[in-house]
């Protein structure tokens, strides 16, 4: 079965040194006036989802980190709703392509146009500033769950088809899609349920209101010993959890490779794209953003703007023919 995203392995830290040298030497040697002044004032970052769970907690280590750099603090605002689209998609409308309104892109938003009619383009309206990370996708249920196994869950999906409820973050999430696919793999089938954001599907699992949730950000309840986790969606296993299989290994040829970046309005000057660009580039070594990566076993996979915006464009290709696969049709 096709892979949802990326053929890159999500292990493979894909640095782009080579356009991020370039950028660094650029940012020292010329810059025009605006930008060798910029930032003057604070920077809004969005995130479209609530507050809690692995990319709040992402983000905010990384702006705190960033802002000593830029000299200016970095506002974290949430705007969460419409699939986890709608807070990422508002710089696109109305918004100043000054650099200082940022916000979280994920492959959701690039993904949205060909489910739903908008008036914006993934590809035109952002200007793409860094990639991030790569999500790790664990499919985890509660520690007094019936199923043991994830060939167990995926059993009784096949023997009582849309009766077990399976939670992700965003109605069209890679996540959601992959939670589908695996389904149907086995012959079954899932209750999709979206949520606003982990934090709120996490409360669901834990209540009883929810059987199965399928996303990232698993890992610190995990540890805890509240959830069990029947399974990864990764090439490899996590060193966190050396016993839990990939999906792979019980036989269903799928990996959910899903980069988190930041990106600003269309129109942005290629200058100020740099000085943010190198900032957050700096601060992804700061030992306590990676404590937060290893916490939510987040895989590190820096873009530059130029592999970030092309990366997006492949992206929306890939996501094009397998939306088309699965029956998928813009509302």
């Amino acid at each position: 079965m096709a892979k949802l995203n990326s053929p890159r392995s999500p292990g493979r830290r894909t640095f782009g040194l080579g356009l991020m040298a370039a950028s660094v030497l650029v940012a020292g040697i010329s810059l025009p006036a605006a930008a060798q002044t910029f930032p003057t004032k604070p920077i809004t970052l969005i995130l479209p989802f609530p507050p809690g769970g692995s990319t709040d907690a992402m983000a905010r280590t990384l702006s705190q980190v960033a802002s000593a750099d830029l000299g200016q603090p970095i506002i974290i605002m949430h705007k969460p709703g419409g699939g986890a689209v709608t807070g990422t998609a508002s710089v696109t409308v109305n918004t100043p392509a000054d650099g200082y309104t940022l916000a979280l892109m994920h492959n959701s938003v690039i993904r949205h146009p060909l489910l739903q009619k908008v008036s914006w383009d993934p590809l035109v309206d952002f200007t793409y500033v860094i990639g991030l990370v790569n999500l790790s996708t664990l499919v985890a249920v509660r520690a007094d769950a019936p199923w043991k196994t994830i060939q167990e869950l995926l059993a009784d999906a096949k023997a009582r088809p849309g009766v077990i409820s399976y939670g992700n973050v965003g109605a069209a999430s890679a996540n959601r899609i992959a939670g589908q696919q695996l389904a149907r793999a086995a012959g079954g089938e899932f209750n999709m349920v979206p949520y606003k954001g982990g934090a709120d599907a996490m409360t669901s699992l834990l209540g009883g209101h929810l059987d199965v949730y399928g996303d990232p950000g698993v890992g610190p309840v995990a540890l805890s010993g509240k959830i069990r986790v029947l399974a990864t969606l990764t090439d490899q296993r996590l060193k966190r959890f050396p016993n839990v299989p990939t999906v792979k290994e019980v036989g269903y040829d799928m990996a959910v490779y899903s980069p988190l970046g930041l990106v600003g309005p269309k129109g942005m000057d290629p200058a100020v794209v740099t000085r943010l660009q190198n900032a957050f580039r700096k601060a992804t070594s700061d030992p306590a953003y990676l404590k937060v990566l290893d916490d939510y076993d987040l895989q590190p996979r820096l873009m530059s703007a130029e592999e970030y915006r092309q990366y997006a464009g492949e992206q929306f290709a890939r996501d094009k023919v397998l939306l088309s696969q699965l029956g998928f049709k813009p509302e």
